[in-house]
């Protein structure tokens, strides 16, 4: 799974915060990283130096085998917080949408008994 992370300039974009956010989502996603091709992840700061209230946002998109891409936004006060948000909730609609196919692989009904 290829992993790409962007930062808009209010966000310092060290490498530190990029490790931080890149674990937290591939730990996050690990169980569904051999059917991901790429996960990219976009982190802002809506109004720069000014603080605020929930100004942080994460948008992760994760782009599945043959498939077309899911993407997700979290809003928090903290960069980290506001990717784990993101993180949680793509893993949960990677979960629903890999079990959608699942559910229609299972074994075929043994025909009633009269």
């Amino acid at each position: 799974m290829q992993f790409q992370f962007n930062t808009n300039s209010s966000v310092m974009g060290t490498e530190n915060v990029a490790e931080r956010i890149e674990a937290a989502v591939r730990q996050k996603l690990a169980r569904f990283e051999e059917r991901l091709t790429r996960v990219e992840v976009h982190v802002a700061d809506d109004n720069g130096a000014k603080h605020g209230a929930a100004d942080k946002h994460c948008t992760i998109e994760a782009r599945p085998r043959g498939g077309k891409p899911i993407g997700v936004t979290a809003r928090a006060d903290k960069v980290d917080d506001a990717a784990r948000k993101a993180a949680t909730t793509l893993a949960q609609r990677l979960e629903r949408h890999f079990g959608k196919g699942e559910k229609d692989k299972h074994a075929a009904r043994p025909d009633k008994v009269l």
